[in-house]
Parts: C-alpha cells; sequence; structure tokens
C-alpha cells in the first residue's frame, strides 16, 4: 500500500484544488509517516486545506510499544476497526492531493520503486479520512490516512506489491466529485466513491528514493 507520495507546491494546490490554504507553515514534498502534509476538508460548505499529520494515530498517541501503522485505510474494515470507526461514523472526509505516489513493482525479482500518476500530468486527490487531536487545547492538531480498495484485478495497480500479497489501490476522486465526497454526511453513500481509478488515467516508471538531507537542511521545504 501506498506509504510515501509528493504534495503539490502550495501555489499549485490552491490553483488546482481551488482551496483556501490554513496554514502557513513548510511541508516537505515527499511525504511519509507522521510528516505533516496538506489535507482539503469542507467547512461550510467551502474547500480549506490544513496541515495534517500523515497517520490518522500520531506517533505520540499510539499505546506504549505498539507502533501502528494508519497511513492507509482499508476500505472493507473502515467501519469496524478501532482507528477508523469513529471518524468514518462521523463522516470526517477529506482529499489528500498529490503529484504523485510510490509503489514497489517486483516484475525484475526484486523490490523496484516506481513513481505513479495521472498521464496527463496534473495533481489529484484522493479519499482520504481526518481525524482531530487534542482539541480542548488551544492548538488543535490534525491527522489523516487514506482509503485503499482491493486491486487485484486492476489492469495497472496489480503489478505492484510482492507476489501472493494483495493488491490494493488508492482512490483518486474525480475533481467532479470533490464536494460531493466532502459534504458527504452517509457512510454508505461514502462508499460508493470507493473504486480503483480507470487504469488508463495512470503512467509509472522506476523512480529511485533521493538521498535523504541532513535535518538542518530546510531547502526540501516549500
Amino acid at each position: 500500500m501506498c506509504v510515501n507520495y509528493t504534495s503539490p507546491e502550495p501555489q499549485r494546490m490552491r490553483a488546482n484544488f481551488k482551496v483556501e490554504l490554513r496554514f502557513n507553515k513548510p511541508y516537505k514534498p515527499e511525504i511519509w509517516q507522521h510528516y505533516e502534509a496538506p489535507m482539503i476538508i469542507a467547512e461550510a460548505g467551502q474547500r480549506i486545506a490544513l496541515l495534517g499529520e500523515y497517520g490518522l494515530v500520531p506517533k505520540d498517541k499510539m499505546p506504549p510499544g505498539i507502533r501502528l501503522s494508519t497511513m492507509n485505510a482499508r476500505a472493507e474494515t473502515i467501519g469496524s476497526l478501532r482507528s477508523y470507526k469513529r471518524p468514518w461514523a462521523k463522516s470526517q472526509l477529506c482529499l489528500v492531493p498529490m503529484d504523485a505516489f510510490f509503489e514497489p513493482s517486483y516484475e525484475s525479482g526484486k523490490a523496484v520503486r516506481w513513481q505513479i500518476g495521472l498521464a496527463s500530468g496534473e495533481p489529484f486527490a484522493v479519499a482520504g479520512m481526518w481525524e482531530q487531536w487534542d482539541a480542548d487545547g488551544d492548538n488543535p492538531r490534525h491527522a489523516f490516512t487514506q482509503i485503499t480498495v482491493n486491486a487485484d484485478e486492476h489492469p495497472f495497480m496489480r503489478q505492484f506489491h510482492k507476489p501472493g500479497d494483495e493488491k490494493r489501490s488508492l482512490v483518486i476522486v474525480k475533481p467532479e466529485d470533490y464536494d460531493a465526497w466532502l459534504n458527504c454526511r452517509n457512510p454508505e453513500i461514502a462508499r460508493t466513491f470507493l473504486q480503483a481509478p480507470p487504469p488508463e488515467l495512470l503512467v509509472g516508471m522506476p523512480k529511485a528514493i533521493p538521498p535523504r538531507k541532513r535535518k538542518d537542511d530546510d531547502q526540501g521545504l516549500w
């Protein structure tokens, strides 16, 4: 499942998603677990973008001794698993803006990192869900997860992940459905949006992991 993606820079995100940015902190272009990144929610019928932690349960909110990955929520169990069922029942739906995401291909016999995006080259948004933490304080925190669906028979996405493993895909929301998804308040209706993207929309290519920068090097921030 996707655990790494690139997020559009603020000006491009504002233009492509017609969204008001409610943050002024920088974020890294390439997002990994527990990084802060933009997420789009609806407020009074308007699209706004907030920064949230990638992973619905922040690192410091996990039980002692437990390492839990909440970057991806399976559509099949999103309404029943403890980590997801409350925000799903409350329809806390979001869009996660991306330029591309990364998956491992094993067609060569070993893991090769692939970059996947739209054939058009445009940014896109995937279906997600958000949560608010420390709501009683002066600075509430937000976190988000992406929603995935089965892709065993998907002509494009089935080539990724280890042989024998179930294939999964992110849900790319069509631009004309952004507001319907964000403002949906019925979990059963929300499920109708959870479909793998048409394969003809996607392109991919091998892409090596870039060298990691020093912690004090902020050149990788927007």
